[in-house]
């Protein structure tokens, strides 16, 4: 209890809105139910997460591609905030079961695990994955408590998210393709740090800005 109230850094009033809150158009959102709006971000949020999922960039002997899906990730839980961030990239992996959402156009559940005669199979990219749950739902978390409205706890709030990423992905690759612990770093980590490092440098600038933009809206009025 202590510790969630000395890392929440809003007044009473404002603890859990977020900036996915004035992506509605007014006049839309006041002919909408609570309910329709928020399953209407989800949905969108779900769907931006698949787009960005196929921008993919293949590196040589690396089954783990480049992808647009970190970026989504952190935006769509800093947008979203943690029930709502949480259950689009839900919806996002459900999605992939059926159709073709995952990089490189994957699908099933075999792109995460499997079975086969020896057991369980754990999909080289699964980690990757299911990380996106976490890191969507803690950075929305984060973004409840005020993180995303300064540079530094945007940027905090979305370096935490990645940490959460890699801290599932490379291990899960590890274990999947029976990689030493440097050989799944040199693979998993270590080729996406430069592009992962200005994504989250567009995320975590985002916020800051799009609260901007709502103060002069609210000013404007």
């Amino acid at each position: 209890m202590l510790a969630t109230q000395h890392l929440n850094r809003l007044p009473a009033a404002e603890r859990g809105i977020t900036i996915g809150d004035f992506l509605v158009p007014i006049r839309l959102g006041e002919r909408l139910s609570a309910r329709i709006r928020h399953i209407a971000l989800i949905c969108v949020g779900a769907a931006l997460i698949a787009l960005t999922a196929n921008v993919t960039v293949w590196l040589p002997s690396n089954p783990v591609p480049i992808t647009g899906q970190t970026l989504s990730v952190l935006l769509v839980g800093g947008a979203l905030g943690l029930r709502r961030g949480a259950l689009s990239v839900a919806l996002y992996l459900l999605l992939g079961l059926f159709l073709p959402v995952y990089a490189g156009q994957a699908h099933g559940l075999n792109t995460i695990l499997g079975l086969n005669s020896a057991g369980v199979v754990l999909g080289a990219r699964g980690g990757y994955l299911v990380s996106f749950l976490f890191a969507g739902a803690l950075v929305g978390w984060l973004a409840e408590m005020g993180w995303d409205r300064h540079i530094r706890g945007a940027i905090a709030a979305m370096i935490l998210g990645e940490v959460v990423i890699y801290g599932i992905g490379v291990p899960w690759l590890a274990l999947a393709l029976h990689l030493s612990p440097q050989v799944a770093i040199e693979k998993g980590f270590l080729p996406f740090v430069i592009g992962d490092t200005l994504k989250l440098a567009i995320a975590a600038g985002s916020f800051p800005f799009a609260w901007w933009l709502v103060g002069r809206r609210a000013g404007d009025r």
